[in-house]
């Protein structure tokens, strides 16, 4: 499976509009080559770098996005996925909690790392999954979604960006 954003190259510099500093959308995401048996798809984003990468968090990667349950005919998420926990047209899907503070806690939040503590890595990831999950949005972060995915995970493929604030 295999993974793209058609706003930045996997490694390259995160565009403003898709960080905390800016507009704060997500970017578009576009997946191909899904395993046969695919049911559904999740998408986890995460920060390994928070707060920096000579400190990094001892909770671990700092969650900028949780969203699961896009159906297996998803090829992609469009820009500017809307901040709310069920999602219907375009995109059918539920999201979750990431690590912000409430009322920002659900949906894609960019990234914005503390001025000064060098660029950091923001790493995409999708999951192609044999069947739906049974996670309530209410409970569903990172590693509820992690545990309910254990013995249905299909494919794995990554994208990552980079932000810096100076």
């Amino acid at each position: 499976m295999k993974l793209t954003s058609s706003a930045f190259a996997d490694g390259a510099m995160i565009p403003a509009q898709y960080t905390g500093v800016a507009q704060d959308i997500s970017p578009p995401l576009a997946w191909t080559e899904v395993p046969e048996g695919t049911q559904a798809f999740a998408l986890i984003c995460d920060d390994p770098d928070a707060p920096s990468r000579a400190q990094p968090r001892p909770e671990g990667p700092w969650v900028h996005w949780v969203i699961y349950n896009l159906p297996a005919t998803a090829q992609q998420l469009p820009e500017a996925v809307t901040r709310q926990s069920e999602l219907g047209q375009p995109v059918e899907a539920v999201q979750g909690k990431n690590d912000f503070d409430a009322p920002d806690n659900i949906g894609y939040r960019g990234p914005m790392p503390p001025e000064g503590s060098g660029p950091h890595r923001y790493f995409f990831k999708l999951y192609a999954l044999d069947a739906p999950l049974d996670l309530s949005a209410s409970d569903a972060d990172k590693e509820s979604l992690l545990a309910a995915m254990q013995g249905h995970v299909l494919a794995e493929a990554q994208w990552m960006g980079q932000f810096e604030r100076k």
